[in-house]
């Protein structure tokens, strides 16, 4: 997969984004998809070669491999990354409507098309919400898949065709935990960042609508 389209779409919605939004897309950016394309992908490339078994018996290896990690770590961690991403197309899409309209009638009807206020207000929220619950979705999607954030050295696996328990032994396990972490840490810091967002601009619009009405009254 080519991460150019990630990434220009992070760039795209970073012209529209509050300043938290901005740190949110910079997280994003550099600390979850450069260093799963830098690092975090190699790590993993070769798992399965390298998932070992103390038997021989034909099958058994892959069953236990299977049962183990159902989803290997980094395609679910691909899979997260296109998912929280994809939320900021919401705003992208409202942002080119804007403009199609404008065109359309041939007139000033906006501010500013990009300017967070009305429907596009909602759209952005809409968009906070569902990358936040995508986020948390995968965080608990990781710890069940997984029973918790670890990586164990030895596994033991008594699953057919295995003719008896036997030991399975996981490749480099304290370097995939450290990256395990390291991605468990980056997906909170975005949900932080996002409720913060979030926090923000409902208080600050809220301001805003009592001020209106405020000044109304007085008037």
């Amino acid at each position: 997969m080519s991460w150019g389209f990630l990434r220009d779409l992070l760039s795209g919605v970073n012209k529209y984004s509050t300043g938290i939004g901005r740190i949110w897309v910079a997280v994003v950016f550099i600390f979850r998809l450069l260093v799963y394309i830098a690092a975090a992908e190699n790590i993993w490339k070769y798992e399965h070669d390298e998932f070992e078994c103390n038997i021989k018996q034909p099958g058994c290896e892959n069953v236990c491999f299977d049962h183990f990690f159902p989803v290997s770590h980094i395609r679910l961690w691909a899979l997260q990354l296109i998912m929280v991403s994809t939320p900021s197309l919401l705003v992208v899409f409202h942002v080119a409507y804007r403009e199609n309209r404008e065109k359309r009638h041939n007139q000033k009807l906006y501010k500013s098309p990009g300017k967070i206020d009305g429907g596009l207000l909602c759209t952005y929220l809409i968009s906070l919400v569902l990358k936040t619950g995508f986020e948390i979705v995968f965080l608990v999607l990781f710890y069940k898949l997984y029973n918790g954030f670890k990586v164990p050295r030895l596994v033991k696996c008594d699953i057919k065709p295995c003719p008896n328990t036997v030991d399975c032994y996981i490749s480099k396990p304290t370097e995939k935990m450290i990256f395990l972490y390291f991605l468990v840490a980056t997906s909170c810091l975005c949900i932080v960042l996002n409720l913060s967002e979030l926090s923000y601009l409902i208080f600050k619009y809220s301001m805003k609508c009592y001020l209106k009405r405020y000044i109304e009254k007085c008037q």
